[in-house]
């Protein structure tokens, strides 16, 4: 997602298009998949607590993200519609199943162990993802080691693995963790009553301010994460950067947030989760800033790896603290506020670097309006109240 494709949709999927009208087109694309997430996260997350069966839900969107993924082998050259449609399915995919994968954190691990978990979670991710990346990375340089013809065939082959990858390591989860067995609740029922739950939902989280301020905050700097993650490969295309160089670079990424968000957990268990926060927020500015002014290689490298050492952080840090401020036995919904409020900037800073990028054609323009997300976030973060509980590694009795 982050890699290959951007790739191939500016130089195979639109060949022949201006550069910024395929940034334009991507940035629509992760707007889109973000609309229909905000829409079913918070119903299907009201759902699942009513019925049961988180791990249902993983396996089902698992199977449209992989079978997404593996469709855009497929997709002949210019045929960028069909490339996008995929795309949106396939970050749909990923998006619907982390709801319920997130929400299952407070039933595999207690309290005091949140951030850890949270945090190794991300970290095998990051390692298991940059594994497949590294065949992946190998396939486009190298074709004939594979017995490819070319690197577009590698690049092509490379959608099919991602798909079976994704598959085979769904497996682990959905044969051997536990869970509470589903309730007998007709779907029909369930859906009533999750849509009833969702308006119930909004008033419950306007009423805890901790909670709302904190996505508030959340939905600002998780934009721009998410922004600089999905664009990072175009933006460097449009700047005239090697392409090859651009996937390496993302390799390293992979690599080195394994190990840093696996630190990131000691951080806030050592300092607390919204100061590990903020050190996150503060390197991603510089990170941001940095790209605005590069112009070669290395500064993308630097960049990569400024990335890396935060972005799994980020994102354990914020689960873990977030899950100790919402309510004891309504996680999946409320979880699936969280998932709605981070689909939700993913929709405003995709469009935002697009837009600005189709309009003025300066594309460090661009990038640069991101750091106004990070910004305003990190001042929200500090700006939220912190009850007393949370302070003491503990969930809050609402």
């Amino acid at each position: 997602m982050a890699g290959f494709f951007p790739v191939f949709l500016k130089q195979y999927w639109s060949s022949g298009s201006d550069a910024a009208l395929s940034t334009f087109r991507l940035g629509n694309a992760n707007g889109i998949a973000a609309l229909v997430i905000v829409v079913l996260a918070p119903v299907l997350g009201a759902i699942a607590d009513r019925r049961g069966g988180n791990k249902g839900f993983v396996g089902a969107f698992a199977i449209l993200g992989a079978l997404a993924s593996a469709g855009l082998f497929f997709v002949g050259s210019g045929d960028w519609p069909a490339a996008i449609v995929l795309y949106v399915l396939g970050v749909v995919g990923l998006a619907g199943g982390n709801v319920f994968y997130n929400a299952m954190l407070v039933h595999v691990a207690p309290p005091e162990r949140w951030d850890v978990v949270s945090a190794r979670g991300f970290a095998l991710g990051y390692l298991g993802g940059g594994l497949l990346f590294a065949l992946n990375v190998a396939m486009a340089l190298k074709p004939h080691w594979f017995g490819l013809a070319d690197s577009q065939a590698a690049v092509r082959m490379t959608f099919l693995t991602v798909g079976a990858w994704w598959l085979l390591f769904a497996l682990p989860l959905l044969l051997g963790v536990r869970e509470s067995s589903a309730s007998s609740v007709p779907w029909r029922r369930a859906v009533g009553d999750g849509l009833r739950e969702l308006r119930a939902t909004f008033r419950r989280v306007r009423r805890l301010r901790p909670v709302w301020l904190f996505l508030l905050a959340y939905w600002l700097y998780i934009d721009g994460a998410n922004t600089i993650t999905a664009m990072a490969v175009d933006y460097g295309l449009s700047v005239g950067l090697d392409s090859s160089d651009l996937i390496v670079a993302l390799l390293v990424t992979q690599f080195v947030s394994f190990p840093a968000a696996i630190a990131f957990g000691r951080i806030g268990v050592a300092i607390g989760a919204r100061r590990g926060l903020a050190i996150a927020i503060g390197i991603f500015i510089a990170a941001t800033f940095w790209a605005m002014f590069m112009r070669t290689a290395a500064d993308f490298y630097t960049v990569a790896v400024m990335v890396g050492l935060v972005q799994g952080g980020l994102q354990s840090l914020s689960r873990s603290y977030y899950a100790r401020l919402i309510p004891a036995g309504r996680t999946a919904e409320f979880f699936g506020f969280y998932g709605i409020v981070g689909k939700m900037s993913a929709v405003v800073g995709p469009f935002l670097v697009g837009w600005i990028s189709l309009l003025t054609h300066n594309p460090r323009l661009a990038v640069g309006a991101v750091i106004v997300l990070f910004a305003g976030g990190g001042i929200l973060l500090f700006a939220a109240p912190v009850p007393r509980r949370v302070t003491q590694g503990l969930t809050l009795p609402y």
